[in-house]
């Protein structure tokens, strides 16, 4: 069995989506204790951006093929996808949306000639989970609700793009615990944060089983 995990916190250490994976990972391992972790960190290893406008260009103007590079990227990335049995995104939210090293990542994916949008959708019911963190409140009722565009696209591409049967475990009020100005919400915080692991062992347990049909 072959598990994809993907990471894009800039923190190595201290970083909330990467810990709420690390118990999802440790669930999907404990079914699966001699699977394989495929793992892509583009928080360490952000992918080049001038690849992707190679490769559109060329479709525009094909005299002027993108690089060989951009094309084995490409197929790496694909080749990744392709490979797995269960999906693990790890995703904080940076300044309302998703950080830039995602929509890179995505915007080449979306190129794969099988895995992308002009694909045959080969991951479609394949299981996913999504591990989210917010360093705010933007829940109903909040002072910035309806903020959080990063939730609904990650959705959209996951799940009704790829096709991916995708759940998603998540923790918010995360900058309470280093941010004076919102020591009055570290109760909640520290809820949230033992809600969001809760859903990651629980979830990475039913990908983990998933993936075994």
């Amino acid at each position: 069995m072959n598990l994809f995990r993907l990471d894009a916190s800039i923190r190595t250490e201290g970083s909330v989506s990467r810990a709420l994976a690390d118990t999802a990972e440790q669930a999907w391992l404990a079914e699966h204790p001699g699977g394989v972790v495929t793992r892509r960190d583009l928080g360490v290893q952000p992918l080049p951006g001038d690849a992707w406008t190679a490769l559109a260009h060329e479709v525009v103007n094909p005299a002027a093929p993108a690089p060989a590079e951009a094309h084995e990227l490409l197929d790496r990335l694909g080749a990744e996808l392709l490979a797995a049995d269960a999906f693990l995104f790890a995703v904080p939210m940076y300044n309302w949306n998703v950080p830039e090293q995602v929509k890179t990542w995505i915007d080449l994916i979306l190129k794969h000639p099988v895995v992308g949008v002009h694909g045959d959708w080969p991951l479609k019911g394949k299981p996913a989970l999504l591990t989210l963190s917010r360093g705010g409140g933007y829940g109903p009722g909040t002072p910035k609700e309806g903020w959080d565009h990063a939730t609904p696209y990650l959705r959209t591409i996951l799940a009704d793009v790829f096709g991916l049967d995708l759940q998603i475990a998540e923790a918010e009020l995360t900058h309470a615990f280093w941010n004076p100005e919102m020591a009055h919400l570290r109760g909640l915080a520290e809820e949230s944060m033992k809600t969001g692991h809760e859903q990651a062992a629980e979830h990475g347990l039913r990908i983990a089983k998933l993936s075994r049909t």
